[in-house]
């Protein structure tokens, strides 16, 4: 099997061999990291008044949203390969109504460590996002889920990072 090029420079997970490698954090410092990203879910204005009704034939959906979140946020390391397991301190999944047809998932997460958290606010705001889906799906199948970026993160020897317009 050939060894895969590393065409575009020096990258983190990327060893000198050129094979994907979990990068070692042990030197850094231990420091305060927070990230928090946002998902947004586009659907009809009935299936939104549906949610925020509490009357969805399946349940509560913010608060099975908001539990997938939190424990999506715990196993990203088990998800995405080469992230760190971590001691996470906080996640936690909020939501706000956007117009009439959206609703904005923001997970925020903090942790005392060596490595950031940007990929577990991510993941718990994608998996919130996926299960409204998931609950809703039968009354509203052509729902969207879009917009999952992160919204600023902060710790760590990069600093603090914002995005604009945020």
């Amino acid at each position: 099997m050939s060894k895969p090029e590393n065409k575009s420079g020096p990258l983190s997970h990327i060893d000198a061999a050129g094979y994907a490698n979990m990068v070692d954090v042990s030197d850094k410092a231990d420091s305060q990291r927070v990230a928090v990203a946002m998902a947004r879910v586009r659907m009809r204005p009935e299936t939104l008044q549906t949610i925020t009704d509490n009357t969805a034939a399946k349940g509560d959906v913010l608060a099975v949203a908001r539990v997938a979140g939190i424990q999506a946020a715990k196993r990203c390391a088990d998800l995405i390969p080469l992230c760190h397991p971590l001691m996470l301190t906080k996640v936690g999944v909020d939501f706000s109504v956007a117009g009439d047809d959206a609703l904005v998932v923001r997970a925020e997460v903090k942790v005392r460590g060596q490595t950031g958290v940007e990929m577990e606010a991510l993941t718990a705001a994608s998996i919130a996002a996926l299960t409204i889906y998931d609950m809703c799906k039968a009354m509203d199948p052509a729902m969207v889920i879009e917009e999952t970026c992160v919204l600023s993160k902060a710790g760590g020897k990069s600093g603090n990072w914002e995005r604009p317009g945020s």
